[in-house]
């Protein structure tokens, strides 16, 4: 059995092509946003490396809450745990960084106080003789 082709016009030689456009548009949609960040890795990173005040805990909690949210197809809320997530991962950077510089500056100073005592006790026994067992 044989198909039948549909039936095809010729064009006429009268039709000029000069008045007809010369492109077609065709409207399309705009491609898809991309899905809010729920900042989960950084977010089990802080909780695990800098966990200060339980803000990397917190921020593990709404990171999770924000990819429930967008499993949901619930895009605002997600927005909205993710980007509060990444506040407290943040806060948590920051607070961690400084506790680490604080140690530091601790640990300098002590060691410099106690060069300085060590100095000085030695510069106390230069001065006195010492006898010996009598």
């Amino acid at each position: 059995m044989e198909r039948s082709r549909p039936p095809y016009e010729p064009l006429s030689e009268a039709l000029d092509m000069q008045g007809l456009p010369r492109s077609t548009v065709i409207p399309m949609e705009s491609p898809p946003e991309p899905p809010p960040r729920d900042h989960l890795v950084w977010s089990i990173c802080t909780t695990l490396y800098g966990n200060i005040c339980c803000l990397g805990l917190m921020a593990l909690v709404y990171s999770v809450k924000s990819r429930d949210r967008k499993m949901l197809g619930d895009y605002s809320g997600a927005l909205s745990y993710g980007s509060t997530s990444k506040q407290l991962n943040i806060t948590a950077l920051v607070l961690s960084i400084a506790l680490v510089a604080l140690a530091i500056l601790i640990v300098i100073f002590a060691v410099s106080g106690t060069i300085t005592a060590f100095k000085s006790i030695m510069n106390e026994q230069e001065h006195q003789p010492f006898y010996g067992p009598t």
